[in-house]
Formats: structure tokens, sequence, C-alpha cells
């Protein structure tokens, strides 16, 4: 591997591990075992290494999710109850990937690269949640479905990260979301449409 990946390895350990705002070169240096100069040589800046890292482990968590969420339920298990007990475990055992993913969302703000990124990311997102969802296969999806169903899920899924990241000892349990989901859905049905 040359300088250039390790870089790319440590900074992306760095941000892991300090988050991005904390990162310093010298700390990718550390962490890379290469020096000061190959970052200007390699990437330009501290701060376009950083938005490399960010993409690369934005992907990463990407697929984690993915593989973490695309896993077969349980036989005979309730399956939205199974969807979120295994975001949770994904919460837990990858606490630093969607740490990560929160930090980009932040830094994507003042850095026009990154937002293009995570935008596609998110479209991405919308579309295979509803795809997850529905049964329906991504590329036989209609919009409204992505843009409803979708868009809700990742909804759902931001604020049961920020609860579970903030303050684990009582944020929601699948348990808890799927019933506050289905009290929604029942409060829907009872609630005549506005006029």
């Amino acid at each position: 591997m040359g300088h250039r990946e390790e870089l790319l390895k440590g900074a992306k350990k760095a941000l892991l591990e300090k988050g991005y705002a904390r990162t310093t070169a010298r700390d990718i240096v550390a962490l890379s075992g290469t020096n000061l100069a190959s970052i200007g040589y390699h990437y330009g800046s501290t701060d376009a290494l950083m938005t490399a890292a960010m993409l690369s482990a934005m992907e990463e968590w990407g697929d984690t999710l993915g593989r973490a969420l695309g896993e077969p339920g349980e036989p005979e298990a309730d399956p939205m109850l199974d969807f979120w007990r295994r975001v949770i475990r994904s919460i837990q055992t990858d606490r630093g990937l969607w740490l990560a993913s929160v930090e980009v969302a932040l830094q994507a703000e003042h850095n026009p690269q990154l937002r293009e990124q995570l935008a596609g990311g998110v479209r991405a997102g919308r579309s295979g949640m509803a795809a997850m969802l529905s049964g329906i296969p991504e590329d036989q999806l209609d919009d409204a479905t992505v843009r409803s169903l979708g868009s809700v899920q990742m909804a759902l899924m931001s604020g049961v990260l920020t609860q579970w990241l903030t303050d684990p000892e009582n944020a929601p349990r699948a348990e808890d979301i799927v019933a506050g989901i289905r009290a929604l859905s029942a409060l829907t049905r009872a609630t005549p449409p506005p006029a």
C-alpha cells in the first residue's frame, strides 16, 4: 500500500475515532505512518484528504448498513420488529460509522462535493428503504412510493439514531418503535382527511 492509500486509511481511522473537526494533519500522519508533506503531495490539503476520507467512510457506512438491514429475518418473526432490531443492533455495533454519517451531513453544508455525494446517498437510501419495506424491486418502484414510504422510513431512522447516539439508556427499543408506528397508523385511520 502506498502513501496515498495509507493516508486515506489513517484519515478514515481518525474520522471514526476523533471526528472531522477534531482531526489534525498530525493525527493522520501518526495513524498512517507517513509524513506531513505526503498529505500535500497526494491530496493537496488536509481538508481535501478529510473529504476523501468522509466520502470513503460514507460508502463503507452504506455497505455496512445495507448488509445489516438486508440480512434475512428470523422465521416467523414480525418483519417490522425484526427490521428495527437490526437497525438498533447496527447502531450499537457500528457506532463510529453512524456518528460519521451524522458528521458528514454537518460538514456537507460547507463542502459542495460532499453535499452532492451525500444527496445521492440519501436518494439511494430512500429507494432502498422503499424497496425493502414494500418488497418491490427498486427498479420497479414509482416515485410516489420512494418519496413517501422511503422518505418517512429514513426520517424515522434519523430520529431513532439521534436518540440512540445521545441517550442510549433511554432510547426506544424495537418494540417501542413498532408500537409507535402502529399507534400513528391507527390515528391516521381514525382522523378524517382535511377538507
